[in-house]
């Protein structure tokens, strides 16, 4: 059984349930809605934010953020599945370990994809204007970066092994000054210079920046390779390291 093959069949395993289970996958955006509900109306007006409805730069934003927070999610179901012994059961078979994370990744970009896509179309009666084109090159950056994120959380998971507060620790100290710091909920413009610096370097401003040029249309922009290299950096790093981990996961 080649690569492709196993990791359809690990794919088709882990999206079963949220298939049997939609309710779930709604209840999974309450957050990003809630940002948008109470926190975008804020924004009009701002400098930063550009002219009419805040929607047009909030929303990349937020969609940036779900993928933070619904890959980051990924490693927690894997410490569940090392706590239950599950994981010890699938480790024994003949699937192929790289298989098995590209599997467990591909049904987290579904549902973060079916996520973004419930959002922006949620959006569109309320000013929101829709650029197809630009929207779906940015919902593949969008996934190359997610894929990463997954890769890179589930080696924080396998080396976190049984000790789930490291896991949260790590993941907590990482995951907010990079969302913070991106300026996913505030314009980065008026920053003191040494918060603007460390906005520089964190990859994630990148993805924002993109994700906001590729949804205003803007798919020329110098912002859309920025970002596009970010997240393929990203996604290179984190299947690296996740299938490194992953072939040495113990039993």
């Amino acid at each position: 059984m080649n690569v492709l093959s196993a990791a359809g069949i690990v794919f088709a395993r882990e999206i079963r349930p949220s298939l049997r289970n939609p309710l779930g996958l709604a209840f999974t955006m309450l957050e990003p809605l809630v940002f948008l509900l109470l926190f975008g109306p804020l924004l009009s007006g701002m400098p930063g934010v550009g002219e009419g409805a805040p929607w047009q730069w909030f929303v990349p934003g937020i969609l940036v953020m779900l993928a933070l927070f619904a890959t980051t999610g990924a490693g927690y179901l894997l410490l569940i599945e090392m706590a239950s012994g599950s994981l010890e059961r699938m480790l024994v078979t003949p699937l192929n370990r790289t298989a098995m994370m590209i599997g467990r990744n591909l049904k987290e970009m579904v549902t973060l994809l079916a996520q973004a896509i419930l959002i922006v179309v949620a959006l569109l009666p309320f000013g929101f204007r829709l650029y197809p084109l630009g929207a779906l090159t940015g919902l593949l950056i969008l996934a190359a970066f997610g894929l990463g994120l997954g890769g890179l959380t589930f080696a924080l998971a396998i080396a976190a092994k049984h000790h789930e507060n490291l896991f949260y620790g790590v993941q907590q100290v990482v995951l907010f000054p990079l969302l913070l710091l991106s300026g996913v909920l505030m314009p980065m413009d008026a920053a003191p210079a040494w918060l603007s610096v460390l906005s520089q370097v964190n990859p994630v401003t990148y993805i924002v920046d993109a994700e906001r040029a590729l949804f205003a249309g803007e798919l020329s922009s110098a912002a859309v390779l920025h970002g596009a290299i970010a997240a393929a950096a990203t996604a290179v790093v984190g299947l690296a390291l996740g299938t490194r981990a992953m072939r040495r996961a113990s039993l």
